[in-house]
């Protein structure tokens, strides 16, 4: 009976242990998002994101919903694997380029912001499932960036890198904050690099105080005039019709369209033309984003 009792337990024990092998070896899903200075997806969260007190926030939910902040710790990418630049579009960074975060990308100068100065920083990230041998990688934008525009990979200026990283639920670094005045963003990325090839990408703003510069728009050059010769009398001036095709609206403000300077449109009965070229996103009407349109 005995003999039979341990090949029983010892059956058990044989079949048991490729399943625990198995499950031991399955990674854990890592997520998190900067905490201090607090990213804008973390910001709106502890806000509330059906009931937001920001002007920033409340645009952001408008935007893409609320979802999108109970989420706050999956602004990520599962197969990045080190490509961010190649798979995150210029004016999609604080999203990572996925349509459910694109509130976070919304370029505004009001964006609830860390007061910091140059020197020292320490930041905070926070984790909800950490993972070991992850890279880590911190930015901050230009001097000059205005905030009211799209963020782009050229407006980042690397900081520091950390390799090999075995984060905890909260991990702190000291940054070394160059100089810089008005409102900025301080971008990371966090790759995994056991197991996965996914990262998340956070954007915290932060304001050193001062004010940003506005960008100049281009304008075309105005055609130079040859002088009228002497001898010959004035031309008379040309009468040109007062709704010329050049000045009338091309239609219709669009979120989704691209525009290029000189465009005009609609929007609330009220005519703007375009300063800059872009690309339209929800959030960037025409009266909420005075760098890109300019109201005739």
């Amino acid at each position: 009976m005995q003999r039979r009792t341990r090949w029983v337990l010892a059956a058990a024990v044989a079949i048991a242990a490729p399943l625990l092998v198995q499950a031991g070896s399955s990674p854990a899903s890592a997520h998190g998002t900067l905490s201090d200075p607090p990213s804008r997806v973390y910001v709106c969260m502890k806000e509330d994101p059906e009931v937001p007190k920001s002007a920033a926030c409340k645009a952001a939910v408008a935007a893409g919903g609320t979802q999108a902040f109970y989420d706050w710790n999956e602004v990520s990418l599962l197969d990045a694997g080190g490509r961010h630049r190649e798979i995150i579009p210029d004016g999609k960074l604080c999203s990572a380029g996925r349509e459910k975060y694109r509130g976070l990308d919304l370029a505004r100068a009001d964006w609830p912001a860390k007061q910091i100065s140059s020197g020292p920083l320490t930041v905070t990230y926070h984790a909800t499932a950490p993972h070991s041998g992850s890279n880590f990688e911190y930015y901050i934008t230009r001097e000059g960036w205005n905030p009211t525009m799209p963020l782009r990979w050229s407006d980042l200026v690397l900081i520091q890198k950390f390799t090999n990283v075995n984060p905890t639920q909260f991990t702190s670094w000291t940054l070394t904050i160059p100089p810089r005045s008005g409102r900025h963003l301080i971008y990371s990325i966090w790759q995994r690099v056991q197991y996965s090839e996914e990262a998340f990408y956070t954007c915290s703003d932060v304001d050193f105080g001062g004010s940003n510069p506005t960008p100049t728009p281009t304008a075309s050059p105005s055609p130079t005039a040859s002088p009228s010769p002497t001898a010959s009398p004035s031309p008379s001036p040309t009468v040109r019709p007062t709704n010329s095709p050049t000045a009338s609206p091309s239609g219709t403000w669009q979120a989704g369209k691209a525009y290029k300077t000189g465009d005009r449109v609609t929007y609330n009965g009220l005519i703007y033309e375009c300063r800059q070229a872009h690309t339209a996103y929800p959030g960037w009407e025409p009266p909420n984003v005075p760098a890109l349109w300019l109201r005739v």
